[in-house]
């Protein structure tokens, strides 16, 4: 499906009816459980054109009646009735950012060359709390290990980046050096 704006009017759609009907916390729980079932071969199958319409519904039902909510239950009906089960993983992950907008989570994106420990986590999270765009925002950190980055770290937090990397320190001082041998030949 890969439409946003599809994905976003629905998924507010449905926090709208969560808040409404005061079952926020039951619809996150609910979306996080069919996210984690909606992997690999279901996800195949939801957005398989081969597959009819009917079954879908079929195969969705008899994973999920029973185990979630009637509202999100409900919700998923109608979205395959409307034939828009290919965009439920973008559905979910929507709702999921309107989830972290209710409740004021910031997503911090930590990317390091090696795991770290909660300690270094919590320093970062207070050092990142200090800064007045974050002071009423509930903080969690996603970590990343990469190892092309050699040292240090890289934290994205929604548009912005910053870039404490060794790898990044590396290509800074090879751009200099470089530029500064341009510099000697044109003399």
């Amino acid at each position: 499906m890969r439409n946003t704006r599809v994905a976003k009017r629905y998924s507010k759609a449905l926090m709208d009816l969560a808040v409404e009907t005061n079952q926020v916390e039951a619809v996150k729980q609910d979306a996080d459980g069919i996210r984690l079932v909606i992997t690999g071969e279901l996800n195949q199958v939801l957005m398989s054109p081969v597959i009819k319409h009917e079954k879908k519904i079929a195969i969705f039902k008899a994973i999920f009646s029973g185990k979630i909510t009637p509202l999100t239950e409900s919700f998923f009906n109608l979205l395959f009735a409307k034939g828009r089960e290919v965009g439920t993983v973008d559905i979910l992950n929507a709702f999921d950012e309107a989830y972290r907008e209710l409740k004021g989570i910031q997503i911090i994106e930590l990317t390091t060359a090696v795991p770290v420990s909660d300690e270094v986590k919590e320093v970062i999270i207070h050092n990142f709390s200090q800064l007045e765009r974050f002071r009423d925002k509930k903080l969690q950190i996603n970590e990343k290990v990469k190892e092309e980055i050699l040292g240090g770290f890289v934290v994205q937090l929604d548009d912005q980046l910053y870039d404490a990397s060794i790898r990044h320190d590396l290509d800074v001082i090879k751009k200099q050096f470089v530029d500064n041998m341009y510099i000697q030949k044109l003399r």
